[in-house]
C-alpha cells in the first residue's frame, strides 16, 4: 500500500486552507499514485479566536437527515473520488452543541465515508517555555476507539496529543490495527523534543505502521500571538524505521506499507502474546 502524508501550514482562513489541501492532495496523487492520503490535524482552521473556530466548524452528515456536510467535508469527499485514493481527511472542527469535536474523517475511493474518530485526549498544558494551551475550553473530547478497513489493512485512528497515551495505541493493536494514522499539529517546542521519539515508540511497541501527517510553520492564536508547529510528517514501519519523511515546509512524503514486514516483526518478537500486565 502506497501512503502519502500531507504537510500543511494552515491558518484560520478556511477557504484558503481548503484550496491548499486540495492542491497538495492532487499533486501527491499525480506524482506518487498513493492508495491512501493523510491530511494533518485541524488543517481547515488552525488558530484564530474561538468565534472563528466555531464559524469554521461543520455539521457533519447525519444518515437520519441526509444532510450533505459542509465545504471541507464535501471537498474531501470529492477529492477521494477524483483521485481514486482512500482519503484520511486529517481532522476538522465538528459542531457539537456549545463546543466543537476535533474529528477525523476517512473517505473511500468512491467518496463514501468509512469512519469518524473524535479526539479523546485534549491538550490542556503549559509547555516548558510558558506557552499555555487549553483545548477543553473549545473542544469536546471523544470517547470511542475507532478502527477502519483501508484496502487489505486494518487502520487505527488517533489525533495529535493522543500520541502520548500508549494505552490507546495498545487498544488499537488489540482491535486488529496494522497501521495507525495520526494527524497532528505538534508545537515546535514539544515536537523538537518528543515527536519522532514518540512516533517510533508507538510503532515499536504496537508493531504497527505509523502514518503521521503534521502541520508546520506559523499561525496566530486567539490573542494574535504567533504559534509555531513542528511538521516532520513521516511514515514509520513496525520496527521503528522511518520509511519516508517530509521536508520542513508544506508538501508531502510517500512510502510503501509492506504487509510482510509487519508479519516478520510480529513473528520475531510476539509482544502481544507475552503481555502479562495489560
Amino acid at each position: 500500500m502506497r501512503i502519502s502524508v500531507i504537510q500543511m501550514s494552515p491558518t484560520s482562513d478556511k477557504d484558503q486552507n481548503i484550496a491548499e489541501a486540495s492542491r497538495l492532495i492532487r499533486a501527491a496523487a499525480e506524482a506518487d499514485r498513493p492508495d491512501l492520503v493523510v491530511l494533518p490535524e485541524m488543517w481547515s482552521c488552525l488558530g484564530g479566536t474561538q468565534a472563528i473556530k466555531f464559524q469554521a466548524a461543520e455539521d457533519l452528515p447525519d444518515p437520519r437527515t441526509g444532510s450533505p456536510g459542509g465545504p471541507a467535508y464535501r471537498a474531501m469527499q470529492a477529492l477521494a473520488r477524483e483521485t481514486g485514493s482512500t482519503l484520511h481527511a486529517g481532522s476538522i472542527g465538528e459542531r457539537s452543541g456549545e463546543r466543537i469535536s476535533n474529528t477525523s474523517l476517512v473517505f473511500g475511493p468512491d467518496g463514501r465515508e468509512l469512519a469518524r474518530y473524535r479526539k479523546i485526549h485534549l491538550f490542556d498544558v503549559v509547555t516548558p517555555s510558558g506557552e499555555g494551551y487549553r483545548e477543553s475550553d473549545t473542544y469536546r473530547p471523544g470517547d470511542a476507539v475507532i478502527t477502519v478497513q483501508v484496502g487489505s489493512v486494518r487502520a487505527g485512528l488517533a489525533i495529535c496529543y493522543d500520541l502520548r497515551f500508549g494505552e490507546l495505541f495498545l487498544r488499537l493493536r488489540r482491535e486488529g490495527a496494522e497501521l495507525i494514522i495520526l494527524p497532528a499539529a505538534f508545537t515546535a517546542e514539544t515536537g523538537a523534543a518528543h515527536w519522532k521519539t514518540l512516533l517510533r515508540a508507538r510503532a515499536i511497541e504496537t508493531q504497527c505502521w505509523l502514518a503521521a501527517s503534521a502541520t508546520c510553520g506559523r499561525h496566530l492564536d486567539a490573542t494574535g500571538a504567533p504559534r509555531m508547529t513542528y511538521g516532520h510528517s513521516m511514515l514509520i514501519d513496525p520496527w521503528g524505521t522511518v520509511v519516508a519523511q517530509a521536508a520542513d515546509g508544506p508538501g508531502w512524503a510517500t512510502g510503501t506499507l509492506v504487509a510482510a514486514r509487519t508479519a516478520s516483526v510480529r513473528a520475531g518478537i510476539p509482544v502481544l502474546d507475552h503481555r502479562r500486565l495489560a
